[in-house]
């Protein structure tokens, strides 16, 4: 009877502790949003057709965040019944959000990050293929611009 108690008070710590430091993240990564509010970021690769494009640049942003205990228990119960695992949902949203805004911060100054993508890899922790961890890796295109108006005149005659 007393090892049911230490099974339940480690099931309790870990979704206490887990839970903490997922709130803990996520008011992290609000606050960096904010600062890269008005950074634009697309997923498709058009320019502004009034833009002159000055330099661009590959920029990647990757993080690997691993999944608590309690979340990989209680994944592994609703793998019995079926339907969403909302435990790992919070992991993957954090992960894509974390690359995103390491991706941002590695090109700062850019005027506008094109062509946005994110490739995801599962770790596995070895024990009947369950997640140990998940990778993300957010790459795109930094491109800083000058407008047309800017620009010297060449061609003038």
């Amino acid at each position: 009877m007393i090892q049911l108690y230490f099974v339940l008070a480690f099931l309790f710590l870990g979704l206490s502790v887990g839970s903490l430091l997922e709130r803990l993240h996520y008011r992290r990564i609000r606050r960096r949003e904010l600062g890269f509010a008005t950074q634009p970021v697309v997923t498709f690769g058009m320019f502004p057709a009034d833009k002159t494009i000055v330099h661009a640049e590959l920029a990647l942003g990757s993080v690997v965040i691993s999944v608590d205990y309690f979340k990989r228990f209680a994944a592994s119960l609703k793998k019995l019944f079926g339907g969403e695992i909302h435990s790992y949902s919070s992991l993957l949203d954090r992960a894509r959000r974390e690359a995103l805004l390491r991706l941002k911060e590695s090109c700062a100054d850019a005027d506008l990050i094109l062509n946005l993508r994110f490739e995801t890899s599962t770790i596995s922790n070895g024990n009947n293929s369950n997640i140990g961890s998940v990778e993300v890796l957010a790459f795109a295109t930094a491109v800083w611009y000058q407008t047309c108006d800017q620009r010297p005149e060449v061609l003038a005659g």
